[in-house]
């Protein structure tokens, strides 16, 4: 008769997996990586069958964060090849003294190698540098040894707590130099069998045990012992793939316009300063336009071959069309063909406007969601780069009230029911709006963007006349920081990985 100790044994290994058996006798190899090759396992699968036996009391499993010392990208080359000081203490040793242009030359060092190794072998005494010379003051046997630094090197990695003295010293003369050593935070993985784990690994671990039941299993089975399954133990958390929360935002207002009956439109993100700034009626010389708010490219101008609009536009901003004064100074075409990272995505409205004069396309609506650039400090609040939902509704019956009516009804459908509309002002615009909304935990009101009806000195250069056209803008970001309690802009393209996993999904 079997004795308690015995079915508990029995039981335990009849609740191995196939990983943790194959692993178990291995485990008087101490270190992860070995364990690892011995098992051919990938770290995944190693870490998860120590999990197992943890959990079953089988070892003892420790996971430790410690600072490592580890051998960098120049170290490498200089573990295999000599540190630059060993190069050039070589060639001083043969001929004691040498001009400094010379000794470089011989030893073949870079300005920076050659610089840190004169340093170096003066401060150990080994040289002395005097009228345009290096001059060898050391001694025979120097040579000959090997220095802390090279010995340090060949012992990598270790713990910077478990450095000795004469580490220390080594490590703190190779920090800061370029590349030569790495120091990063790194999770150590220990484990130890407990009793239970020893009298394991004189056991015979090979019965055959039916790992997953069928249909032809349960038809054929005659009395085979099936493995037990431990639902209580805790297994590592699988996370699975998804859309980056940002393009889920995205697309989920995308769909909202597309219900609404807006088609999408597409642009360039390098536009010219006559459709990101000039049709839109912004004024030459205002401050939006100048360097600290754009990003402008370099050496490149852009050919403006809408020559009847360009002509209508300049008359705008010089005052020439009916019932406006314009900006009431000259217009320069040097100017507007400056090319820019579009500032906003409003630019490709009126780049849709010139499409929709063309083909007659009445009534027509459209809109767009992407990124825009300005040359903002970034901080908690403010980014060089940010998404903008544009839209516009081209009809000559449109109205002030519908503006209102289809921002209400998307922000609505975007989950925000209290909303405020309140005056503005934009140059392209009139009469303008600003839109709020409220934050539920800050307890206050936010601006998203602006929004308007284009003003005659838009619309006329595009339709030869004026047309009624409903316009907004609002930033898109600040959305998707409420929604997914985000409170600094940054963390939403730092692509943190733990961040990204427990991010939920956008679900209004």
């Amino acid at each position: 008769m079997k004795k308690d100790n015995d079915l508990d044994i029995e039981k335990i290994i009849e609740s191995l997996s196939l990983i943790e058996k194959k692993i178990l006798p291995l485990l008087e190899e101490t270190a992860f990586d070995k364990l690892m090759s011995k098992a051919e396992f990938d770290s995944t699968t190693t870490l998860r069958a120590l999990e197992f036996l943890s959990n079953k009391n089988i070892i003892t499993l420790k996971r430790e964060s410690v600072t490592v010392v580890d051998i960098g990208t120049n170290g490498l080359i200089y573990k295999k090849h000599g540190l630059p000081e060993r190069k050039l203490l070589n060639i001083i040793s043969q001929k004691k003294s040498l001009a400094l242009e010379d000794a470089k030359k011989l030893s073949n060092l870079n300005d920076n190698e050659f610089k840190v190794s004169i340093g170096v072998l003066k401060r150990k005494a080994l040289i002395n540098v005097r009228d345009g010379k290096i001059i060898f003051t050391g001694g025979e046997d120097e040579i000959s040894h090997k220095s802390l630094e090279e010995n340090f090197l060949e012992f990598l990695p270790k713990k910077i707590s478990e450095l000795n003295p004469e580490e220390r010293y080594a490590f703190d003369n190779l920090k800061n130099r370029k590349n030569i050593i790495d120091i990063s935070d790194k999770k150590i993985i220990t484990y130890s069998l407990t009793e239970l784990g020893i009298r394991l690994m004189n056991e015979n671990l090979n019965s055959k045990l039916i790992e997953t039941i069928s249909p032809e299993i349960i038809k054929s089975w005659k009395g085979e012992k099936f493995r037990r399954y431990d639902i209580k133990s805790k297994v590592p958390r699988i996370h699975g793939g998804k859309i980056h929360f940002v393009n889920q935002a995205i697309e989920y207002a995308k769909k909202i316009w597309l219900e609404m009956g807006f088609k999408e439109m597409e642009g360039n993100l390098v536009q010219s300063s006559f459709w990101n700034f000039d049709a839109l009626f912004t004024a030459q010389d205002h401050p939006v336009r100048e360097m600290q708010d754009t990003f402008f490219i370099k050496n490149k101008s852009a050919k403006i071959k809408d020559k009847s609009i360009m002509e209508g536009v300049k008359k705008a901003h010089e005052g020439r069309i009916k019932e406006s004064k314009g900006w009431m100074e000259k217009w320069d075409k040097k100017e507007a063909t400056k090319v820019v990272l579009r500032t906003h995505t409003t630019c490709l409205s009126l780049l849709k406007l010139k499409e929709i004069a063309k083909n007659k396309e009445f009534p027509s609506k459209y809109f767009a969601l992407g990124k825009c650039f300005r040359n903002e400090t970034v901080d908690w609040n403010h980014s060089f780069e940010f998404n903008q939902t544009e839209g516009i509704v081209v009809d000559e019956n449109a109205n002030f009230s519908q503006l209102l009516g289809y921002l209400i009804e998307f922000f609505k459908k975007m989950g925000y029911e209290k909303i405020r509309i309140r005056p503005g002002y934009f140059p392209y615009t009139e009469p303008s709006l600003e839109i709020d909304i409220f934050h539920p935990f800050r307890k206050e009101w936010v601006e998203l963007g602006g929004a308007g009806m284009f003003r005659p000195e838009v619309t006329t250069p595009i339709f030869g006349k004026h047309i009624p056209v409903l316009a907004w803008g609002p930033g898109f970001d600040r959305i998707i920081m409420e929604y997914f309690g985000i409170t600094d802009l940054r963390d939403m393209y730092k692509n943190d990985i733990n961040m990204l996993r427990e991010m939920r999904v956008w679900n209004r």
